[in-house]
């Protein structure tokens, strides 16, 4: 367990944790040395000890550390310290993607644009250096308060040019954003991250993901068989040229798809030109699905085109005259035939029956003592292997034996060696904290390897801090011990949608109409002159922050903007008078004292 203030390598000081994921949890480390603040990613503990996910990560590592791209978060360190594997790289300020889409709902076409122009610029740099993402989604990618977009987690990129690498048909992606080859277990190419790139440039625009579903397999089956619904008929300003992109890069059949992420980014620069806007619906030039190992069909103009060589069988004219000479050969040939047969019986039929090994059934032992079943196959002639192997069983008793290798019924000769296995009880699985993660995922893998009972249940929360399908609690902490058709419940957010601070998050004009757009309320401006705010930006809103927000009802924000010139100038005359007024009155005060000093 990794705890505030800890350091690792006498370097790095935890100072929090900001993100935690299946292979890795994520912290907000200091770097002592170089004075800068750095996120540190370490494998979990639990991983740590296996050897194959040591390897993967140490594969990030490596095959991220040749990437220097300013739309890819920069790797700075990599190392081991007393059993943590852990990975520095560059600590980025600022929301995910999945973040901003929460709070905005859609973005607009420009936005859209602008973001995949730099994931594009910065995955064609990764792809040149022979790197494959393969899990492209908005919550891999960061975006700085200045627009910046940093493609973060090559956790499970895949160098092409490697000959070591494991699991390279597993499907590892998010399921939301998964390549048909992926979900078909054929492995990532270059164009499975420009599919990807075309589900989250659909999703950009319209706020929402293409295919939806009750588990993850039914997600996968809708990637490889389903369209994409049309983006045109869910907001008809999106240009032609637009929907072509998306069209070509989501494609399913890759054939179909950009021959390279650096292709799709030239497309998006003249996208929006006048001669495009409005061009042809794109129209696929391989299918779809595509049928693999078609067999290729000898066209009729082929077999018309064969020499009489080939097409007509030279005659025997006289069939029925056979040489002396021939019938000769032919029998000498059937005696030595005759011979050879009669070798290979004798082989075969006639020696075994002097040279005969006595055999004996495996009989079953299943429910006995190890004592027991030892004792019933050494009086077969059998002989019992000194190491007795376990397996969990929930239907033998702890201790005794459940099944023998070679199986009862199986026929071996006497002095042959058996195995037994006795069985350790029911199996049982340790119960992980499934808190922050998917629970359509979560609830595939525990339905389906685990055998478990899954309930969801919605739990009423507020804020935008929560994605619909994350999990916020669990029945059954983490470490208890399940085993097949036990019961778990899994507790999902039911969003209370509440109103934000606007003022604190920094919210600008666009941000408040987007929002109120989303919720379907009323907006209502007021401008006030300040330079205590940027122009633009919030500064006080009519709804109090956390409260519910009601569809139809009324919000008046208050937006700074800069004060007039003209306003300033009058301001400074009339300070200009008021000064020159007051020296006249000193003047007739100094000229009437001098008067009556005269006087006197």
């Amino acid at each position: 367990m990794i705890t505030k203030g800890q350091k690792i390598n006498d370097r790095y000081e935890i100072i929090k944790s900001i993100g935690e994921g299946g292979m890795a949890n994520v912290y907000l480390g200091y770097d002592e040395i170089l004075d800068r603040n750095v996120a540190i990613k370490v494998l979990r503990g639990d991983l740590s000890n296996d050897e194959k996910f040591v390897r993967r990560f140490q594969r990030e590592a490596l095959s991220a550390s040749s990437l220097s791209h300013p739309n890819i978060v920069q790797m700075y360190d990599v190392g081991e310290d007393n059993g943590l594997y852990y990975i520095v790289m560059e600590y980025v300020e600022g929301k995910t993607l999945k973040q901003l889409l929460k709070r905005r709902g859609n973005l607009t076409l420009s936005e859209s644009i602008d973001i995949m122009l730099q994931l594009t610029d910065g995955m064609a740099h990764a792809h040149d250096s022979y790197i494959i993402h393969r899990d492209l989604k908005p919550q891999n990618i960061m975006i700085q308060d200045d627009g910046q977009v940093k493609i973060t987690d090559f956790g499970i990129a895949m160098a092409l040019n490697s000959t070591q690498l494991t699991q390279t048909n597993s499907v590892m992606g998010s399921v939301h954003y998964l390549p048909p080859e992926q979900a078909n277990g054929k492995g990532s190419t270059t164009k499975s991250d420009i599919y990807s790139l075309g589900i989250i440039f659909y999703e950009l625009l319209t706020g929402k993901l293409p295919f939806k579903g009750d588990n993850a397999v039914e997600i996968a089956l809708k990637h490889m068989r389903d369209p994409l619904p049309s983006l045109k008929e869910d907001n008809g300003n999106i240009p032609q040229s637009i929907e072509n992109i998306i069209l070509k890069a989501a494609a399913k059949n890759p054939k179909n798809r950009y021959d390279s992420v650096k292709e799709m980014h030239d497309d998006l620069l003249t996208a929006l030109d006048d001669e495009r806007i409005d061009e042809e619906p794109l129209v696929y030039k391989y299918p779809e699905h595509e049928t693999e190992n078609t067999k290729r069909i000898k066209k009729l103009e082929e077999l018309e085109n064969e020499t009489d060589d080939e097409q007509i069988a030279e005659k025997i004219d006289d069939e029925d005259k056979v040489d002396k000479k021939n019938k000769k050969l032919i029998i000498i040939l059937s005696s030595i035939f005759g011979g050879i047969i009669l070798i290979i019986a004798t082989i075969f039929f006639i020696v075994p029956q002097f040279t005969k090994v006595k055999t004996v059934t495996i009989p079953s032992v299943k429910g006995m003592t190890v004592s027991k079943a030892t004792e019933k196959l050494e009086d077969l002639g059998l002989e019992v292997n000194m190491t007795i192997k376990s397996v969990s069983s929930d239907k033998v008793d702890k201790g005794r034996i459940v099944k023998t290798n070679p199986a009862k019924g199986k026929v071996v000769k006497v002095g042959s060696k058996v195995t037994l296995y006795k069985s350790s009880g029911e199996k049982t699985y340790e119960l992980d904290d499934y808190t922050g993660k998917n629970y359509i995922e979560i609830q595939t893998i525990l339905e389906t390897k685990y055998k478990l009972k899954v309930t969801i249940e919605k739990k009423d929360v507020t804020g935008s801090d929560y994605d619909e399908q994350e999990i916020i609690g669990q029945s059954l902490a983490k470490g208890s011990e399940v085993k097949e058709g036990d019961s778990i419940t899994l507790y999902i957010p039911n969003i209370v949608e509440v109103f934000p601070d606007m003022v604190a998050q920094g919210y600008s004009i666009d941000d408040a109409t987007a929002f109120c757009t989303k919720y379907k309320l009323t907006l209502k401006t007021v401008y006030v002159e300040t330079n205590q705010y940027s122009p633009g930006k919030v500064i006080s809103q009519s709804r109090i922050a956390g409260s519910e927000i009601i569809e139809g009802t009324t919000l008046t924000i208050e937006v700074a903007t800069k004060p007039t010139e003209d306003k300033n100038n009058n301001t400074q005359n009339n300070n200009n008078n008021n000064n020159g007024n007051n020296n006249d009155s000193e003047n007739d005060t100094e000229n009437n004292s001098s008067t009556e000093k005269s006087n006197s």
